[in-house]
């Protein structure tokens, strides 16, 4: 599959790391990040914000170097549940302060067994703190679920509650992963016909390297993985060439649709690892403007 005679190759790209817990993995990570902005030349690369701010001073310390060696910006996540009011705007002065200007606005989760929510319990919230305390200087990001936010009642509550997000000032979304192009259409359908304000909601690309670890996390996460690509995982989970030569067909497909119905760019999780997304890019022919 190559798309590169019918889609330019400047499409938006931006990839997601989280922070390493080692040496031996901030090296890895270097590694990755460095091909993946060579070759791809990425719009910019995001660092998630562990359950409860768990990992808050390794995503800040990721974030600053990746935003000090690469010309693409660093969009850190920052998460609200659980947190106070001060210590969120502690990390925001301290993002400003070393010139970062995207932050990706989430809720997050609360680390296991605990109960207190913080005074800042929704996302909707913490784009407001944003607002107020930084401007319109930042860029702020807010996710998005085609299929419906595993803690929602219902498609049209959790549609509300992104309408929320975005009025409040959100710039973009990001969605959840999904296997399934139809429930991104529909969801744009859904944001129009609800006259939520128009911003770019990019798609979030999974890879596929991994049959187990993809059901584990579509399971906590609420993404449906179709039965056929089930069943397909099922029967490619010891053979891991074939999983990820299969993998790689169903997620450019995937992609190729996405463009091709007008998605305004690919947000990929990339795992910290870079050859799942070179190998699904190479199948679009995209690659870095000269």
């Amino acid at each position: 599959m190559d798309v590169s005679e019918n889609q330019p190759s400047g499409i938006p790209l931006s990839f997601e790391f989280f922070p390493p817990r080692t040496e031996e993995g901030m090296i890895r990570l270097r590694q990755t990040r460095a091909r993946l902005n060579d070759l791809l030349s990425p719009e910019y690369f995001s660092v998630t914000f562990g359950a409860g701010g768990s990992t808050r001073d390794r995503t800040f310390e990721t974030a600053v170097e990746i935003g000090a060696e690469h010309k693409a910006p660093v969009a850190p996540h920052i998460s609200c549940i659980g947190a106070t009011g001060s210590a969120v705007r502690e990390m925001l002065t301290a993002y400003a302060g070393v010139g970062i200007k995207r932050i990706v606005a989430l809720r997050g989760d609360l680390p296991s067994g605990a109960v207190y929510q913080g005074e800042l319990p929704h996302a909707i919230e913490l784009v407001q703190m944003i607002r107020q305390h930084l401007g319109d200087d930042m860029h702020i990001s807010v996710a998005a679920y085609p299929e419906k936010h595993p803690e929602a009642s219902d498609l049209l509550t959790d549609l509300e509650y992104f309408a929320d997000k975005v009025r409040a000032g959100a710039n973009a979304a990001i969605t959840q992963y999904f296997f399934n192009p139809d429930a991104y259409f529909r969801f744009l359908d859904d944001c129009r016909r609800h006259h939520i304000p128009d911003i770019p909601i990019v798609p979030g690309i999974m890879p596929i390297t991994n049959a187990g670890q993809l059901i584990r996390f579509s399971t906590m996460c609420g993404a449906e993985i179709p039965r056929w690509l089930k069943l397909r995982l099922e029967v490619l989970a010891d053979d891991q060439t074939a999983l990820e030569e299969y993998g790689c067909d169903v997620v450019a497909a995937l992609c190729e649709r996405l463009l091709a119905g007008g998605a305004p760019g690919l947000h990929f999780y990339s795992l910290n690892k870079a050859d799942p997304v070179l190998n699904i890019c190479a199948r679009l022919g995209l690659k870095a403007q000269p």
